[in-house]
């Protein structure tokens, strides 16, 4: 399988989570997470799918400092509805990384796992996204603005003649690149797309 080779280059996320510990999944339940882990279930790599991704990074780090997030001990809300843009792609990503869903994750063992009602659109909130953890009650809310990392000003015409279908294999080829490079800037910059509240 090829991809870019910047996706290895992306900091991983590493979490606890004591459900798997609890099945034997992982030793000591221990859980990692790359960036490849998350476009191969994305299907893509784009800049929603980044930002996604380093919410969660930011976030979880904002809210453990030195220790190892729980997977499953923290509560996600969006301020947009899940059908609204992107924010159901972002969920999705969050879900996979937090273990956090609306209403169709487990239900839990004996009242302890639970990772169903972790999850809230259409939330009272300013920010991209909001995260909390169960034990402390800590949040930390983030907002995430690509714009700052400007695209390839041929990305709108190959685009185009992508969408009318007169693209040559040399275009969409191209293009695929250039998109990948704005991905690949939205990570080495960071502390220009994501604020912290």
């Amino acid at each position: 399988m090829n991809y870019p080779e910047f996706f290895n280059t992306i900091e991983t996320i590493k979490l606890q989570d004591p459900l798997s510990n609890l099945l034997g999944t992982f030793e000591n339940g221990l859980v990692e997470f790359s960036y490849l882990d998350i476009v191969k279930s994305a299907g893509h790599s784009c800049p929603t799918v980044s930002g996604a991704y380093i919410m969660a990074m930011v976030g979880l780090k904002e809210l453990y400092q030195d220790e190892i997030p729980t997977r499953g001990d923290i509560f996600v809300s969006f301020k947009e509805d899940d059908k609204d843009g992107v924010a159901g792609v972002i969920g999705t990503v969050l879900s996979q990384i937090t273990g956090a869903t609306e209403s169709l994750g487990f239900k839990g063992l004996n009242g302890n796992f639970a990772r169903h009602d972790l999850m809230q659109f259409n939330a009272n909130i300013t920010s991209s996204i909001k995260l909390q953890r169960l034990d402390t009650g800590k949040s930390v809310e983030l907002i995430y603005n690509p714009s700052q990392i400007s695209q390839d000003e041929r990305v709108p015409q190959l685009m185009q003649k992508i969408m009318q279908n007169t693209a040559t294999p040399e275009d969409k080829k191209l293009f695929g690149q250039l998109w990948q490079k704005r991905v690949e800037a939205i990570f080495a910059n960071i502390s220009k797309v994501i604020t912290i509240l």
